[in-house]
């Protein structure tokens, strides 16, 4: 059977003389898939959009800022993805440059400068670390975070099917 996703972008910006991380708290919608969840910041691909432009576009309308610096630290396949069961291609990106400040909230919810140590303890497989660290992710980001601020310089090209609100298993290799 085809593959057909919905193509998006998603964006982790590190403040590394902070070593901080930005990070959205979806807390401003109820409807929203993500409600009550922190995430990296992106969305879908318009059409006749490259994905540095998307999310560049992205970026700006959800944080006003102007990316300088830009990594695409890998990809990331999604089957059967949360309550509506999408299916999804993410580019997922390092930025470690821009221009402006980032206001306190937007439309989806909170922005949040969180430490990284804090995200990289989220993604633990330590049940106590994760939860001490205190951020509701969708579990499968645990898998594929670490990947985005690890030193290796190969981009991550990943699967990761779903059941609802449940990954069923992660796989990736590096090229």
């Amino acid at each position: 059977m085809p593959f057909t996703p919905i193509v998006g972008t998603l964006a982790y910006l590190w403040d590394v003389a902070a070593d901080r991380v930005l990070l959205v708290r979806r807390n401003a919608r109820p409807d929203d898939d993500h409600f009550g969840k922190v995430n990296g910041l992106g969305g879908k691909l318009e059409a006749d959009e490259s994905v540095a432009a998307g999310i560049r576009r992205e970026i700006h309308e959800e944080t006003g800022v102007e990316l300088t610096a830009l990594a695409l630290r890998g990809t990331v396949t999604w089957t059967n993805f949360g309550p509506k069961r999408e299916e999804w291609l993410g580019f997922v990106f390092l930025s470690t440059g821009w221009r402006g400040d980032p206001p306190a909230a937007n439309a989806e919810g909170t922005l949040e400068w969180v430490p990284r140590e804090r995200l990289l303890a989220a993604c633990s497989h330590d049940e106590a670390e994760r939860a001490a660290a205190d951020l509701p992710m969708w579990p499968g980001d645990r898998w594929f975070v670490p990947l985005v601020f690890d030193d290796d310089p190969r981009p991550f090209h990943g699967t990761m099917p779903y059941d609802g609100d449940q990954p069923l298993s992660w796989d990736y290799e590096r090229l």
